[in-house]
């Protein structure tokens, strides 16, 4: 069987910019081992310090689970109060933007990176990610590339969201979509 699509034919330098030397992305990734996806319940602020170090802007007061992975620090903001789950895993390949008062629950996946299936060599499609202050993303949710959700969004568990989410509704579903207010009056 033959095929259009050809993996030999990708560059993984195109469409993609890492945004530190691969020097600096090693020493990151040692870092990650033993402090992020690490089953050990290492303090909060001394991962935001981490966090921080490595370029992310880290609000006061966020809580970070272990076995969270972070893949560009350097392209990653989170705002003060913000909660984020066991297993969480951020590919941000493009920013992450995560407001504050958030709750991010565990395994959600934040997945600013993607492939345009449409062309044969399967080129970078990435985009920004932004999470509005207040937004819940519930358990084992997938959030894919550009989308934006507002302020007091909630997600509830297991949904997938590709597309931007208003302000203050409960969304559900794969495909995600808007169901109800979440406050009432």
């Amino acid at each position: 069987m033959t095929t259009r699509v050809r993996n030999d034919l990708f560059d993984p330098k195109v469409g993609l910019d890492r945004g530190r030397s691969q020097w600096f992305e090693a020493c990151w990734y040692l870092i990650k081992c033993i402090f992020f996806l690490s089953p050990v319940p290492w303090p909060s602020p001394l991962k935001c310090l981490l966090l921080r170090f490595f370029g992310a802007k880290i609000g006061c007061g966020v809580y970070i689970k272990p076995r969270v992975n972070i893949h560009f620090p350097w392209k990653l903001t989170v705002g003060d109060n913000t909660w984020i789950g066991e297993e969480v895993f951020i590919l941000n390949f493009e920013p992450v933007t995560i407001g504050a008062h958030c709750c991010v629950s565990q395994r959600s996946f934040l997945c600013a990176g993607n492939h345009d299936y449409r062309k044969v060599e399967m080129p970078y499609r990435n985009a920004p990610i932004s999470i509005g202050d207040g937004a819940w993303v519930g358990a084992q949710v997938f959030v894919g590339p550009g989308v934006t959700m507002g302020p007091e969004a909630v997600v509830t568990a297991g949904s997938v969201v590709t597309k931007d989410l208003p302000k203050g509704m409960v969304c559900c579903g794969n495909p995600c979509v808007p169901g109800k207010p979440r406050w009432r009056g």
